[in-house]
């Protein structure tokens, strides 16, 4: 069996972080997103996978990723051209596929189920698909599906009326009839070729479309509170402190912290969980729980909780904690010295700025 995962979308809801790097590539506990992706794809026994891009970020995923194999995988890298859709984004990926059974995977899923005997279970049966879905509070936002009896009779996406409350959640498996289904939808209100139509051609085809219901955490991490509360869920699973770096005899460490190579820690509190990347400084601070700052990152005199501080950035004599932020790569953030103390701002678009 084969995997896709469908990676070339814009990322709008996460500029001006997406204006830089794709959503797909972004840290979460400094590991980027897409690697949770084929991490869960690998331990499911699947090593053959194509990554959907677009060509403005293809460059970006081949340089982060390569071939896959020091990720233990073989990457293919499939440009889409256009952004028309799921659907169409599938349908491009049939030369790889070719006649196997594959995964469908949504590049900025973050999911906590093991997915192997979803996928073993379908490998051996004769379904033509299998959707894993979870019951969500706001159905109106997702793909939703209506089940009987495990078979899907139908979908709909985003309905303003959800006829159902289980959300499609972005990890999919097909056999080959799919590319059938695609061949035959139109394109939505949206002008997009959906994945949803496809299914449903499926199901009105009386091929076999199962639902995989499933209650473990799950996050699209499309938003920015998203990915603040992936980090957090990563970091939670953090139970052993490791340190790489240096610490001095000032700096107290309280519960799980991991401290990289290179990175030096003095006169700061640090209160796990934690990660603290390569080369990073800390000085005279203070880190609280479910903080993952990234590599070569400076924080003095500043404190610093349940946020995402990408590679090369500093902040320096911040006189309010910073709480539930993302300092994307290369920021800088200082106190005004001078008089008259004012707010001075350098902000591009897209940009969100709370003062406390």
């Amino acid at each position: 069996m084969k995997a896709i995962i469908l990676c070339a979308g814009k990322g709008t809801r996460l500029r001006p972080l997406t204006f830089t790097n794709a959503k797909q590539l972004i840290p979460v506990a400094n590991k980027p997103v897409i690697l949770y992706s084929i991490e869960k794809i690998l331990a499911a026994g699947i090593s053959e996978i194509g990554i959907i891009v677009n060509p403005e970020n293809v460059s970006a995923f081949k340089e982060t990723l390569g071939d896959g194999s020091d990720f233990g995988v073989h990457l293919t890298y499939i440009v889409q051209e256009e952004p028309k859709g799921l659907a169409h984004a599938v349908k491009l990926s049939e030369d790889f596929i070719g006649d196997d059974k594959f995964l469908m995977y949504l590049g900025d899923n973050m999911i906590q189920e093991d997915l192997s005997k979803f996928v073993n279970d379908f490998s051996k049966s004769d379904l033509n698909a299998s959707i894993l879905l979870t019951p969500v509070e706001d159905p109106s936002r997702f793909g939703i599906a209506i089940v009987d009896s495990g078979a899907i009779v139908k979908v709909v996406e985003k309905p303003k009326n959800p006829p159902s409350n289980l959300a499609i959640i972005g990890v999919y498996l097909f056999d080959h009839f799919i590319f059938e289904g695609i061949d035959n939808i139109q394109p939505s209100w949206r002008g997009e070729l959906e994945i949803t139509d496809a299914i449903q051609y499926l199901i009105d085809h009386d091929h076999k479309v199962q639902g995989h219901v499933v209650y473990g955490w799950w996050k699209d991490a499309g938003r920015p509170r998203d990915l603040i509360e992936a980090n957090r869920r990563v970091l939670a699973n953090v139970k052993n402190s490791r340190n790489l770096g240096t610490i001095d005899g000032g700096t107290s460490l309280e519960g799980p912290v991991v401290v990289e190579k290179g990175a030096e820690i003095v006169d700061s509190i640090i209160r796990g969980p934690t990660i603290i990347g390569e080369g990073a400084l800390i000085i005279n601070s203070y880190l609280g729980p479910y903080t993952s700052i990234g590599p070569k990152v400076t924080i003095e005199n500043s404190e610093i909780e349940n946020s995402i501080l990408l590679e090369n950035s500093t902040v320096r004599n911040v006189s309010v904690r910073i709480d539930s932020s993302i300092v994307g790569r290369n920021v800088t953030i200082s106190n005004m010295e001078a008089k008259p103390k004012v707010h001075n701002l350098v902000v591009g678009d897209y940009s969100l700025i709370k003062l406390s």
